[in-house]
């Protein structure tokens, strides 16, 4: 039997894109992780995720960004955990309102949906994308964003276990160092998801 197509995979009414963490204070002008956010630039993260998100927008693909904000004086934040410290520490702030929770221009639209994410690691950790992709009748997810080390898979392990089709923009995802979410990609994320490149994708969906 042979493998779906990437066309297959992302049939258009049925498919949504999700963004994860692509915002001005992670792999914007005002990051507070600048490894990763040389990392996602050496790549080109955020002009492939730009180059996807208007693809999706010109065959009406829904646009989800899944950004990570704090509540008011950090209220139900997460401490379990040193990577929670450590994003404090670097000024990881991330207030409701403020700059740093946007997502970065290049990839954002007025039609687009933002998802923001107070606990966790995972927009699908409380269930609220979970059940508005259910409820719009979405069966598969383009997961493009950062970071391979934790967010995306996350992202695409909760997916996958809530019995989504993943596919996997290679081109638009990075993690640190590089050669890290590399072998994220080769030796891991590729036995629970399809990757594939933006490219493959814009010609799925016959945008130029």
């Amino acid at each position: 039997m042979s493998e779906p197509t990437v066309r297959e995979l992302l049939p258009v009414g049925r498919t949504a894109v999700v963004l994860q963490e692509l915002q001005n204070g992670i792999v914007g002008a005002e990051s507070a992780f600048p490894a990763l956010a040389e990392a996602a630039a050496r790549i080109g993260v955020v002009g492939n995720a730009a180059r996807l998100a208007a693809a999706a927008r010109a065959v009406g693909v829904p646009v989800v960004h899944a950004t990570a904000e704090n509540l008011p004086n950090g209220f139900g934040a997460n401490r379990n955990a040193r990577l929670f410290a450590g994003a404090l520490k670097a000024g990881a702030v991330n207030a409701p309102g403020t700059s740093s929770v946007r997502p970065v221009s290049e990839v954002y639209a007025e039609s687009d949906l933002v998802l923001p994410r107070h606990h966790g690691l995972s927009p699908m950790a409380d269930g609220r994308l979970d059940a508005l992709l259910r409820n719009a009748g979405i069966t598969s997810i383009l997961v493009a964003g950062v970071s391979l080390n934790i967010a995306i898979p996350c992202l695409v392990f909760d997916a996958v276990n809530r019995s989504y089709r993943v596919v996997l923009a290679t081109d638009a995802v990075a993690g640190t160092p590089l050669e890290y979410g590399t072998q994220v990609l080769e030796h891991c994320l590729r036995l629970v998801a399809t990757p594939t490149g933006t490219e493959t994708v814009l010609e799925a969906w016959r945008v130029p």
